[in-house]
């Protein structure tokens, strides 16, 4: 089966792409895994992209285009792919679609993980890190045992700078004004399910097979 998997920041699409592709006997291709595997082996895209973000401006989408292309159509990803964080604009959904027919692999699914934005934003700005280790706690689903302090080293625990509230709200805006498009594109395809994102993680994973089982 290949799948885009959609879905506004803290949906939990990392989380649930890789157990779905497990469950599906699919691979998982994250983005953001890809770049960063490309920046480290300075392969001529990752030099290219590094170029950009050096420069402090977006990657763009015909590099990302380029990059996922490949592991598409790599022999790993013959038996089905999980797609999570690409595509994120409508320019990019076009070019992976005009891929995949060449290729004669068409997208099956996008599955949406709708979740409003008031608990994403209580998931984001509650998540504080340990600084020497990288464990993370969360105030209101996983605290440590002492508030602010590593249960495993005892550092003080920090929020990264994309947890921030205010980063958090303008990571939200450019989600609705970049991405979440893609909802409407591929509902025009008849290639659009949706699942409930609001609940804890297990119970959406379900919800997630659930759905897929019966993409047939």
């Amino acid at each position: 089966m290949r799948l885009v998997l959609l879905g506004p920041p803290g949906a939990g699409k990392g989380t649930q792409a890789s157990r779905l592709a497990g469950e599906l006997g699919a691979v998982h291709l994250s983005s953001g895994d890809i770049l960063r595997a490309e920046r480290a082996a300075q392969s001529e895209l990752g030099r290219l992209a590094q170029s950009y973000m050096d420069a402090g401006a977006l990657v763009p989408d015909d590099v990302i285009l380029r990059m996922m292309a490949e592991r598409i159509g790599a022999p790993q990803a013959a038996g089905g792919f999980v797609l999570d964080g690409f595509p994120r604009t409508i320019p990019q959904a076009e070019g992976l679609d005009a891929r995949l027919a060449e290729i004669g692999r068409p997208l099956d699914k996008a599955l949406n993980i709708a979740v409003d934005d008031a608990i994403v934003t209580r998931r984001l700005t509650g998540r504080w890190t340990c600084p020497t280790d990288g464990t993370v706690f969360h105030e209101a689903y996983s605290p440590p045992r002492t508030a602010g302090i590593c249960d495993r080293c005892g550092a003080a625990l920090a929020r990264r700078k994309d947890d921030e509230p205010q980063v958090v709200a303008q990571r939200l805006a450019t989600y609705h004004a970049e991405t979440r498009p893609l909802i409407d594109y591929y509902a025009a395809r008849g290639r659009l399910v949706s699942v409930d994102g609001n609940a804890e993680i297990d119970i959406v994973f379900g919800r997630i097979v659930a759905v897929c089982r019966g993409c047939g």
